[in-house]
């Protein structure tokens, strides 16, 4: 290929275009495009690359704990999850309504799962994801005050089309808890989605905060708007442990 073309293409950074342009012309040739068919199947190629790249910037900046997805998701093991309703969820229309969702059941039937290979799907419909467990929220406020940085962590848990909170109920946090989690849901509250899991049920979230007063004003405005899906069933972290055990006794 021509060096001009391909300084110019780099100086226009459309990157995504000279990587291809050389097997594209061919294309052209072999298949005898005429030049408006060829600029347009050249563009698609800078387009997808551009896109590509979008996704990949905003799954690095979603945090995500795993790399899960629904797809591969194990829904025999569980059958009461509910999957055709998980699967609307993934279109993303919760997010447009601006509501918000609660996963609650026992530690290992996949609620952390589901969640992230939701905000998967969402990043790749061009969403802006942040996942973050409440233990990194609490550390986040903390550290933020600690630097005197003012609103810069606020400002990173407001941004996101959807904020996925993970592992409410997993242990007794710190006092101030619930006035850090408080301000994130009034502040977000009927502008972005929030998506939270619990091991717990939602009782026993003033215990868990240790302020009964702020749990009640979280929930009173985060159900407002809400869906909540209960998962039963067994752990499955422990399948693959029972497995090994009934095979020793063997």
């Amino acid at each position: 290929m021509n060096g001009t073309l391909t300084q110019t293409l780099k100086e226009l950074r459309l990157s995504g275009m000279a990587q291809s342009l050389e097997v594209r012309i061919q294309e052209a040739s072999g298949n005898r495009l005429n030049p408006l068919e060829f600029l347009e199947i050249a563009l698609q190629d800078e387009l997808a690359v551009r896109r590509q790249r979008s996704i990949e910037r905003r799954m690095k900046a979603a945090c995500f704990r795993e790399l899960r997805s629904l797809e591969d998701f194990d829904w025999s093991f569980n059958s009461s999850i509910p999957r055709a309703r998980i699967f609307e969820l993934a279109t993303c229309q919760f997010l447009r309504e601006r509501r918000d969702l609660l996963f609650l059941g026992p530690p290992g039937v996949g609620k952390s799962h589901l969640c992230q290979g939701l905000g998967r799907q969402a990043v790749k419909l061009g969403y802006k994801v942040l996942y973050r467990s409440i233990f990194d929220l609490v550390e986040d406020f903390l550290r933020d005050e600690s630097f005197l940085e003012g609103d810069r962590v606020m400002d990173r848990y407001l941004k996101p089309d959807l904020l996925i909170i993970d592992d409410m109920g997993m242990k007794q946090l710190q006092k101030r808890a619930g006035e850090y989690l408080f301000e994130v849901i009034l502040r977000r509250h009927e502008k972005q989605s929030t998506a939270m899991t619990s091991n717990r049920p939602i009782e026993d979230w003033g215990m868990l905060l240790q302020d009964v007063p702020t749990a009640t004003a979280i929930l009173d405005r985060f159900l407002q708007h809400a869906e909540i899906l209960t998962l039963q069933g067994r752990s499955y972290r422990l399948k693959d442990r029972a497995v090994e055990t009934a095979a020793v006794k063997a």
